[in-house]
């Protein structure tokens, strides 16, 4: 994919699958996604992104600002860190639901930990990492209190 356009086109389509099918999107092998919400850090406008979700001990998710290994961090990351009160959709049993979450960034050893366990699980984050010469972000959504 090369175009911003083409992006968000293909994006959509994982969104419309995802709310549609309870979280579920079938070519990333069910329900392995979450729905971020963001706010452009200037922009101030409304985003969604589905990203790959890894579920923490406790409660919450790690997501990572892997851009598919580009030399820049995604947009949503430098919007979490202006705006990290969010919400996220997340697969439930017969729906999505919407959960009230805010994003921080780890510190290096716990960003440590937990890109091992995230590639562990999905091994192309390796490969993403392998492709920049940036240290791709971690970031932890935690559940409002």
């Amino acid at each position: 994919m090369s175009s911003n356009e083409e992006r968000r086109g293909w994006n959509e389509q994982i969104i419309d699958e995802f709310r549609s099918n309870a979280g579920s999107v079938v070519q990333f092998g069910g329900k392995t996604l979450l729905l971020l919400h963001h706010t452009g850090a200037t922009s101030g406008t409304a985003y969604v992104s589905p990203l790959a979700a890894f579920p923490q001990d406790g409660g919450g998710w790690a997501i990572v600002a892997s851009n598919a290994g580009r030399d820049m961090h995604p947009a949503w990351f430098h919007n979490l860190r202006k705006h990290p009160e969010t919400e996220v959709e997340v697969p439930g049993e017969d729906d999505v639901r919407t959960v009230q979450v805010t994003a921080r960034v780890p510190g290096d050893a716990e960003r440590d930990r937990l890109f091992a366990e995230v590639v562990a699980k999905a091994p192309n984050f390796a490969e993403y990492q392998k492709s920049t010469s940036r240290r791709i972000p971690v970031v932890v959504l935690e559940p409002a209190a």
